[in-house]
C-alpha cells in the first residue's frame, strides 16, 4: 500500500485548507485512513479517523473544525479544515491501517500564520 498526500501550505488564522490522500496497491485491506500531524518538539498526533463503513473518530482539538471524508471507489481520504489556528501548525501525515500493518504517507506541511 503507498499512501500519497497532497494539500499543505500556508493559511492565515481563520483560514481554510483542504488535505487529499490518495491511496493504491492493495487498497482492499484498508479498513481505516486518516490522518495524524507531528508539531516541532510535540509527538505525532491523531487528527482523524474515517472507517470504510464511514463511522469517523477526531480529536478533540479538531472537532466542529475539521471533517474528514473517504471516497471507497478512489481509494481516496481528504481532511477539510477550517477555522485554521496557529496551533494547527503542523507537519500533516496521511495513515492508512490494514489489520495490523500501519501505512504511512509523505508528510505535508501545514502552517498558520498571520
Amino acid at each position: 500500500v503507498q499512501l500519497q498526500a497532497s494539500g499543505g501550505g500556508l493559511v492565515q488564522p481563520g483560514g481554510s485548507l483542504r488535505l487529499s490522500c490518495a491511496a493504491s496497491g492493495s487498497t482492499f485491506s484498508i479498513n481505516r485512513m486518516g490522518w495524524y500531524r507531528q508539531a516541532p518538539g510535540r509527538q505525532r498526533e491523531m487528527v482523524a479517523h474515517i472507517f470504510r463503513s464511514g463511522i469517523t473518530t477526531y480529536a478533540d482539538s479538531v472537532k466542529g473544525r475539521f471533517t474528514i471524508s473517504r471516497d471507497n471507489a478512489k481509494n481516496t481520504v481528504s481532511l477539510q479544515m477550517n477555522s485554521l489556528e496557529p496551533e494547527d501548525t503542523a507537519v500533516y501525515y496521511c495513515h492508512g491501517l490494514a489489520g495490523i500493518a500501519n501505512y504511512w504517507g509523505q508528510g505535508t506541511q501545514v502552517t498558520v500564520s498571520s
